[in-house]
């Protein structure tokens, strides 16, 4: 278990002072009971209970309306998943192009490209973040929660992060923390106009289709220096503030250069190739499906099976795909910023011997902090 340390100001007005594995919290209002396959589709359910199981059974947060920006609809997002589950909404049949499904120690994690308007985005949106956070500490979207069966049994995991814009995805549950980081610092929440390759390294390659095991990337922002150190990057911000007083003033926060990749990109091994991914439905459907999938493997929903390899992943970004989570913030999240240490282009990840921790633990504490209690409202 990571022992109790200081808190950056930033983690704590982002309210994540005390994240831990497994989710504590209650349903939200418009969620099922629990995860559950062969629900009837509804598409205009409001259902917000996201499930990442396998290639061909997932879901993502989009917004309920038709030509949503994502940054001005976080709080309202919904499920859409590729399988008939969840009393959710579900993904049509074409809206992929690629998708890649990791299974690290740490995290699960699916990323991909596509037509991401057919789940409601705005064309040419570049996006946001969705996470259990907020600025109001109850979530984007309010009473979104997210469940894998890694552990063999749909699990509700506390930290994750969903990265959607009109034409890329990326989604990340923390499943697992170990002696060196936590669960919330796998699943950094407030990097988010830096999109899915920067905040989720992996295989972003367009027209492919894979399933894979991997090693742990960093989290988010830390990049190792060469003396043994860590330099943590954070995100700039600027805003103002009014004291006692009266009298308003600046406050920022953050670096003003940034790095261009993560420090690096994890190997894959045992990864399974698709021709597709799909579960029959053209068009989203107004009655239930018949469509279903064992949880954990990809079945004969829609996933057909190709052929199999193991190696590394490729370069993320290849396809060229905007990042999402970048141009539909705010005015005063305007400016990126950088860590102090440059990005490496080395394929390293975690050391494989730190032991894992399914407890509790203490947030890390993030290098540079905010100087203002002002600055929290901006930390989504």
């Amino acid at each position: 278990m990571i022992a109790p340390i200081a808190v950056g100001a930033a983690a704590l007005l982002a309210g994540v002072a005390n994240a831990q594995v497994t989710a504590t919290g209650t349903m939200g209002s418009t969620n099922p009971p629990q995860a559950t396959l062969g629900t009837a589709v509804n598409s205009t359910s409001m259902a917000r209970l996201v499930s990442l199981n396998a290639i061909d059974d997932f879901c993502l947060f989009a917004p309920p309306e038709p030509n949503s920006v994502i940054g001005n609809t976080e709080a309202e997002e919904v499920a859409w998943c590729v399988q008939a589950r969840n009393n959710a909404r579900q993904i049509p049949d074409g809206t992929f192009t690629s998708v890649h499904f990791v299974k690290t120690p740490l995290y699960w994690q699916i990323q991909g490209l596509g037509d991401l308007t057919k789940l409601n985005i705005a064309a040419n949106d570049e996006g946001g973040e969705l996470d259990p956070h907020g600025a109001t500490g109850l979530g984007n979207p309010v009473g979104g929660n997210v469940t894998t069966n890694a552990t063999g049994s749909d699990v509700h995991y506390e930290e994750w992060m969903n990265y959607m814009s009109y034409q890329q995805f990326c989604l990340r549950i923390c499943i697992a923390e170990n002696s060196t980081y936590s669960a919330a610092e796998m699943c950094q929440h407030t990097l988010d106009e830096m999109g899915c390759n920067w905040v989720m390294p992996g295989d972003y390659t367009d027209n492919s289709f894979t399933e894979c095991e991997g090693d742990s990337a960093y989290p988010p922002g830390i990049y190792p220096q060469a003396n043994g150190s860590t330099s943590t990057f954070q995100q700039r911000y600027t805003g103002t503030y009014t004291d006692g007083a009266g009298s308003v003033g600046m406050w920022t926060q953050g670096q003003t250069v940034t790095p261009q990749t993560a420090y690096s990109t994890p190997a894959t091994s045992n990864c399974k190739t698709y021709s597709t991914i799909g579960n029959g439905v053209a068009a989203v459907a107004t009655a239930s499906s018949g469509n279903s999938t064992s949880s954990g493997s990809a079945k004969a929903s829609g996933a057909s099976a190709t052929a199999s390899a193991s190696g590394s992943n490729k370069a993320s970004g290849s396809s060229g795909a905007s990042a999402s989570g970048s141009a539909a913030k705010t005015a005063a999240n305007a400016a990126s910023a950088s860590a102090s240490g440059s990005a490496k282009a080395s394929s390293a990840a975690l050391p494989a011997a730190v032991g894992i921790n399914y407890g509790p633990a203490v947030a890390g504490a993030v290098s540079v902090v905010a100087a203002l209690a002002g600055a929290g409202a901006f930390l989504l």
